[in-house]
């Protein structure tokens, strides 16, 4: 294990740049905005802003503010930001993120869980970037699916020495969470997920969001789950593609009401795109979806799990179930419907994503 610092070349930027003002654009969509995709006039405006006053050194800053580390599991470089808390009786917290986020989506909510009012509810986290993502690398042999990368964050925290933690994740990260928790249920006091996927009983009918999101917004798993080395050749090559890739992902899984500049800064969107770009994962990242489908149910929990489980319900997510639904799989404690937020929780709404931890923990520890 050693410690790791974000320093990006000075002329991987410069060709950046270069890359951006070179970008061969399509034809305007004669659809209406983001019916077909992300829109030709503000992704042009978005990468305007990113070729110019877009500053990548703050963010690298912000991000080297924080110890982080790189460690080999299992024969992959894994990538962590391991931020301790000062206060005695923290619980360690493992927090994962999904596709097509990464550690970026944490940063606000690092100090409050760190260092909160109530010294009761403080954590010391510990927080990977997935193996086949940013600063981890791509992965370079088949089999790294969910269940595989939560036997490696178990792994992980093992060699930090924590025997008792808890697990929180959205997205891909919510069911490496729940596999943690169903591998190791004497170590995880608690699992929380801001995103639970649980189809309805026999007889039942999927919500409204779950049809919606069949319907109109499942191209990019069928892409990605089935042909994941064609679509990179866009997104490690062109950034402008990638930046289209993403974006419209934080606008659609968001509580945004179409404008994903309510939900999220060009900044804080923009950063989480050059995790992506700077470490040529936009392939590898894409290519878990593929694991996915080839490991099937053995990629996800074997068993009913056991270990207490928090949900937080956003309104904005992706899909969404039940609280009944979800009682058949796992041990429920704590289940909210958050007033506003969506997919990436901790990002757009930090304070309701603390608050929901802290209160879930409480219960717990």
């Amino acid at each position: 294990m050693q410690a790791f610092r974000v320093e990006v070349p000075e002329a991987d930027l410069v060709d950046l740049r270069e890359r951006l003002a070179r970008t061969r654009w399509p034809t305007v969509s004669p659809a209406p905005d983001w019916v077909q995709g992300t829109p030709l006039g503000y992704l042009q405006e978005l990468v305007a802003y990113w070729a110019g006053p877009y500053d990548w050194r703050a963010a690298e800053a912000r991000l080297n503010s924080y110890p982080q580390f790189l460690t080999e599991i299992d024969g992959q470089p894994v990538h962590f930001l391991h931020v301790r808390s000062a206060h005695a009786g923290a619980l360690p917290l493992v927090l994962s993120h999904g596709w097509p986020g990464s550690v970026v989506e944490f940063l606000d909510v690092i100090g409050p869980l760190v260092d909160p009012p109530d010294p009761a509810d403080a954590f010391s986290l510990v927080i990977p970037s997935l193996p086949g993502y940013g600063f981890s690398g791509p992965t370079t042999t088949a089999g790294w699916n969910p269940r595989r990368m939560a036997g490696a964050l178990a792994t992980l925290m093992q060699t930090l020495g924590y025997e008792r933690y808890g697990v929180q994740g959205g997205d891909w990260g919510s069911i490496i969470s729940a596999n943690m928790a169903d591998l190791h249920p004497d170590r995880v006091a608690g699992l929380h997920l801001n995103f639970l996927s649980v189809p309805p009983p026999p007889g039942e009918q999927p919500s409204e969001r779950s049809r919606r999101f069949a319907e109109t917004g499942r191209g990019y798993q069928e892409i990605q789950g089935t042909k994941p080395q064609t679509i990179g050749y866009l997104l490690d090559d062109s950034p402008a593609g990638l930046a289209g890739w993403i974006v419209e992902k934080f606008r659609e899984w968001s509580d945004c009401g179409g404008d994903p500049e309510r939900s999220f800064t060009r900044d804080q969107m923009l950063t989480n795109v050059m995790v992506y770009w700077i470490t040529r994962t936009g392939t590898s990242a894409g290519r878990l979806y593929w694991e996915m489908r080839q490991a099937g149910r053995t990629a996800l929990p074997q068993a009913y799990v056991e270990v207490p489980t928090g949900v937080a319900n956003f309104p904005g997510e992706v899909g969404g179930s039940e609280r009944k639904w979800a009682e058949r799989r796992y041990h429920i404690v704590h289940w909210t419907e958050p007033e506003r937020g969506g997919h990436f929780a901790a990002m757009e709404v930090p304070d309701l994503f603390v608050g929901d931890v802290r209160a879930f923990f409480r219960l717990v520890r």
